[in-house]
């Protein structure tokens, strides 16, 4: 198939597209290589296969309407996996503008391009960050969603409701999955896995918001592709049983559907900085904090409709993921300071 994946220098972006051309896919990347954190990162996830016969790679903007249209129309995707975005719910409390930019009107372009390519099947990247005020855990897609903590939440809701009327108006396939703090190698350095073993390894304090006692439902990047991949395969369909008197929020008349993607294992924070710990062979300097603005106490997946859909379920405990992300994390950094060293 021919399949576009936006956010293709992103951490789960990257992740997908290796994954879909070692099945033998064609797949077009998007991504504008912006410097909300290091370009050089990017570049090297995407240097991975950017020769690979099978790839061809598009450096815009989602804003940037004409140029998207004119990529879509040119590769005329059979399905789509949109995962650019603006992230992060701290970033967002400074600098609003880059989600209503990113997360609304790049994903508006989205969504037209694949009506007018007449897509079979759009997959996009929501949050578990919607569930915000709600502390009913785990957390099931009928749970209300109708409390954002942050811009960013709340633009991930909208990108919902959005794809639902695409879904509704035009018949477009679209499934959202809520991800839960995916986390393993070629991660994003603004979240605490890097940013943790960076300063941890330098002998710098690490910041620990709610005194350490958050939970979170980490989940290791190998399980999130391999569930992106399963949703893919299946188009959304209309639910023939949707009651308009009493609507699921499961479902739809129309070909929408919404998934979580976890472990359905939350961690508490002070045991993740142990893990790393034990790893890096290092103490960590704790600078113990208040819960910040935005932020939620627990995050815990209930995946039990994403395992009955698909089969899917995840398979990496927090042990051997975090062994696994030091690990890479060890290389990288080392290969960086050899390269600077050549220079």
């Amino acid at each position: 198939m021919r399949i576009v994946v936006t956010g293709s220098a992103g951490f789960i972006g990257a992740a997908v597209v290796e994954r879909l051309l070692a099945r033998g896919e064609e797949v077009l990347g998007i991504d504008n290589h912006n410097n909300y954190y290091d370009p050089a990162l990017k570049q090297a996830r995407v240097d991975r296969f950017l020769e690979h016969p099978g790839y061809r790679h598009a450096r815009l903007d989602l804003g940037d309407e004409k140029a998207l249209d004119e990529v879509f129309h040119s590769f005329a995707p059979q399905r789509v996996v949109h995962l650019a975005a603006q992230a992060s719910v701290r970033y967002s409390l400074q600098h609003p503008q880059s989600y209503l930019h990113s997360n609304l009107l790049g994903f508006g372009h989205v969504l037209e391009c694949c009506r007018h390519a007449a897509v079979e099947h759009l997959v996009f990247a929501s949050s578990s960050s919607v569930y915000g005020a709600n502390r009913k855990l785990p957390y099931t897609e009928s749970d209300a969603v109708d409390h954002p903590l942050s811009l960013y939440a709340a633009s991930k809701k909208a990108n919902e409701l959005m794809a639902h009327s695409y879904s509704h108006l035009y018949g477009l396939p679209a499934t959202g999955l809520r991800f839960f703090t995916v986390y393993g190698p070629w991660g994003r350095p603004d979240m605490s896995p890097i940013l943790f073993a960076r300063r941890i390894l330098s002998g710098e304090p690490i910041q620990v918001f709610n005194y350490g006692h958050h939970r979170r439902d980490f989940t290791y990047i190998d399980d999130i592709v391999e569930g992106v991949i399963r949703v893919l395969d299946q188009p959304a369909t209309a639910d023939p049983d949707f009651d308009p008197v009493k609507p699921s929020l499961l479902t739809s008349s129309a070909p929408w559907r919404i998934f979580n993607i976890g472990n359905d294992q939350p961690v508490e924070l002070l045991y993740f900085i142990e893990l790393l710990e034990r790893f890096l062979g290092r103490q960590a300097k704790k600078e113990l904090l208040p819960m910040q603005a935005g932020d939620v106490k627990d995050t815990w997946a209930d995946i039990s409709a994403l395992r009955q859909a698909t089969g899917w379920a995840p398979s990496t405990a927090i042990e051997p993921g975090i062994e696994r992300f030091v690990a890479w994390y060890l290389s990288y950094t080392k290969s960086c300071k050899e390269h600077i060293t050549t220079l």
